[in-house]
C-alpha cells in the first residue's frame, strides 16, 4: 500500500497524531456512530490515544483524504486484517458535509485500484451493517459483491468482496 495517493481532486497521506481534532470531528458524528460505532472518543487526549493505537498496529492502516486546493481533511479510507475475516477490509467514512459530492468513490477507488494491484491482495473485503445503504451502493459502484453475512459482538455484518481482475 502506498503512503500517499492524488487524483483529481483529493490528496490521501497517512494519519498521523496532528490528525487528533480532524478525528475526534469524525468519529463523533453522528453517521460514524450509527454505522460504525461510537469509539467513546470525548477528549483530545482521546483523540491521540485513538490515533497511537492505530499508528502501532501493523494489522491497521488509515489514510486521510484532504482536499488538494487547501488540505482541510474530509475523510479516512481504512484498510484492516480483522480477526474475524479472512481477508483484509477496506472502509471509508466522511464527514457529513463533505457527503454525496463523489469524494468517497474517488479516494477509495484509487487505494482499492492500487491494492488490487498488489500480488498479495487478491481478494478484499468490506463490511457493512444491513442499514447503510449509501455505503452499500458505493461498494456495489466500486465493484464489490455481497458475498454473506456475518454476526460479530452480537451486530449483524453483510460482507461484500471484489476480487483482483484475471
Amino acid at each position: 500500500m502506498q503512503t500517499a495517493y492524488k487524483t483529481e481532486r483529493l490528496f490521501l497521506r497517512e494519519l498521523t497524531v496532528v490528525d487528533a481534532n480532524f478525528i475526534f470531528e469524525l468519529v463523533n458524528t453522528a453517521g460514524w456512530i450509527k454505522f460504525i460505532g461510537d469509539r467513546n472518543i470525548k477528549t483530545s487526549e482521546d483523540a491521540d490515544n485513538y490515533i497511537q493505537k492505530i499508528i502501532t498496529n501493523p494489522n491497521i492502516s488509515y489514510r486521510v483524504v484532504t482536499l488538494q486546493d487547501d488540505q482541510t481533511p474530509i475523510g479516512v479510507v481504512t484498510f484492516i486484517k480483522r480477526d474475524y475475516l479472512e481477508h483484509h477490509d477496506i472502509g471509508f467514512a466522511f464527514l457529513p458535509a463533505y457527503n454525496k459530492q463523489g469524494y468517497a468513490f474517488e479516494a477509495t477507488k484509487e487505494v482499492l485500484n492500487d491494492l488490487l494491484n498488489q500480488q498479495k491482495h487478491s481478494t478484499i473485503l468490506a463490511t457493512t451493517i444491513p442499514v447503510n445503504i449509501s455505503s452499500i451502493q458505493l461498494l456495489t459502484k466500486l465493484g464489490f459483491s455481497f458475498n454473506k453475512e456475518i454476526t460479530y459482538e452480537g451486530e449483524l455484518l453483510q460482507v461484500f468482496a471484489t476480487n483482483k481482475s484475471v
